[in-house]
């Protein structure tokens, strides 16, 4: 080694901190947090998965976690939710939520610690029962995100409200928190965050757009014909014919009156009538989502299918109360998921200090999956964030492009998460967010 290399060596070694950089150190500090604790209380909710609004035991378990890193928490709210609260001095009020319930899905993972759990649904059936959508990884990551807000409470000021909420998969959960006055009990938060793992993206890479979420709403038309032999259709007023009718017409919808840069979907689910062969039935049934991202747009879509059911009727001779009735289930409805623009590109700045550049997953979101979180985020409004952190290797996506299998969607039986890069991402950008939105400015 040269004189001036050795000198540059000696000097370059003299001047480095003593300490880690503080994203450093967070890094080692979460993962020993994961290794001594997180790791298996993630193997203990992927093994115990419960249904919506049954979340028993799992909400007693994040209900003891926090209370013993000492928040103040609250139970049985809005059914089996929680709210924890830990109050530091002056300054905002900050909400971060994780669900919690599971699927009725048999799990076909393959992984050793594949769920096998039973539970009695909500008809009376008894079901299988497991973590399709990997709200375990969100429980986890908010205990863990839990323990780092307390080990440095001397970088934030303010309050840190928590929330373990059931039931978003019948989309029901937050509702019911909000209807339970949370707000009113324990105070209306000056921001709100929340947080999903995904399997369509690779681990270590976060998703933070405008909007991740749709809007959606359940619709059923109810359609009433004239039943009839088979061999006679001359003498009854066929359901079946005039459902048809209204399927297809109803994407005349979209494709027609929806201006064309402006995303929605109507979709039937399920058609059903009849009983045999040869009668005509004097009565059908459709079941449709439908999902949108504005409230222009919503009212749009709901009024053009009530439009179409109606005219078609008409179009069969139908009249007064023989037309197709349309029923919308506003409980069953949710708002488009929407962040706030001006604390998007707050929060987005921080992980990009904190994370590093190349941090976001940027790719066009092509489906309108929906969820529950703006119920408490819409009304009143408050600015909020909704990320998404990467929960596959890059080693399943490339050998499903080389032919291999595909990676498996959320709500799939084959449906698997890498549980450690996806909750210490998932913690590591809660902490940084949430640290920097309690600053008392």
């Amino acid at each position: 080694m040269s004189i001036r290399r050795l000198i540059g060596s000696i000097l370059v070694a003299f001047f480095l901190p003593v300490t880690l950089s503080l994203a450093d150190e967070l890094d080692e500090r979460i993962d020993m947090l994961y290794e001594e604790e997180l790791a298996d209380l993630f193997l203990w909710l992927h093994q115990n998965p419960e249904l919506s609004h049954m979340e028993h035991k799992t909400s007693d378990r994040l209900a003891s976690e926090l209370e013993g890193l000492g928040y103040d928490v609250h139970r049985g709210i809005g059914g089996t939710g929680i709210v924890a609260l830990l109050e530091n001095g002056e300054g905002p009020l900050v909400m971060f939520r994780a669900d919690m319930d599971g699927l009725p899905v048999e799990e076909k993972s393959g992984l050793p610690y594949a769920s096998t759990a039973k539970q009695i649904d909500w008809d009376g059936n008894e079901v299988s029962v497991m973590h399709a959508c990997g709200h375990d990884v969100h429980v986890t990551s908010l205990v863990g995100t839990a323990k780092i807000m307390v080990e440095r409470r001397d970088q934030w000021q303010g309050t840190l409200m928590l929330i373990g909420q059931p039931a978003e998969e019948r989309v029901g959960g937050a509702r019911l928190m909000r209807e339970d006055n949370i707000w009113d009990r324990f105070g209306q938060p000056d921001y709100a965050m929340a947080l999903h793992v995904t399997s369509s993206v690779p681990t270590g890479m976060l998703i933070a757009d405008p909007a991740p979420y749709s809007g959606a709403d359940t619709v059923d038309i109810l359609i009433k014909g004239v039943g009839a032999h088979g061999a006679s259709p001359h003498s009854g007023v066929d359901p079946v014919l005039l459902g048809s009718q209204i399927v297809v017409a109803l994407q005349s919808v979209v494709s027609r009156s929806l201006p064309p840069r402006r995303p929605g979907v109507i979709t039937v689910g399920s058609f059903h009538s009849g009983t045999k062969h040869n009668i005509i039935s004097d009565a059908a049934k459709l079941q449709i989502t439908v999902r949108s991202e504005s409230v222009a747009d919503r009212a749009l879509l709901l009024d053009g299918i009530k439009r179409v059911a109606e005219n078609a009727g008409r179009m069969m001779g139908l009249s007064g109360d023989m037309l197709p009735e349309v029923v919308v289930y506003e409980n069953e409805g949710v708002p488009p998921t929407l962040n706030d623009i001006a604390m998007l590109e707050r929060v987005r700045g921080v992980w990009t200090d904190s994370l590093g550049e190349g941090i976001f997953y940027n790719q066009q979101r092509l489906a309108m999956g929906a969820e529950d979180f703006p119920f408490f985020t819409v009304d009143p409004y408050i600015p909020s964030v909704y990320f998404a952190v990467g929960g596959t290797d890059q080693a399943d996506f490339d050998r499903a492009a080389a032919g291999g299998p595909p990676v498996a969607s959320h709500h799939s039986p084959l449906f698997k998460i890498v549980p450690e890069p996806s909750v210490e991402l998932g913690v590591k950008a809660s902490v940084t967010g949430l640290i920097d939105l309690l600053q008392n400015l």
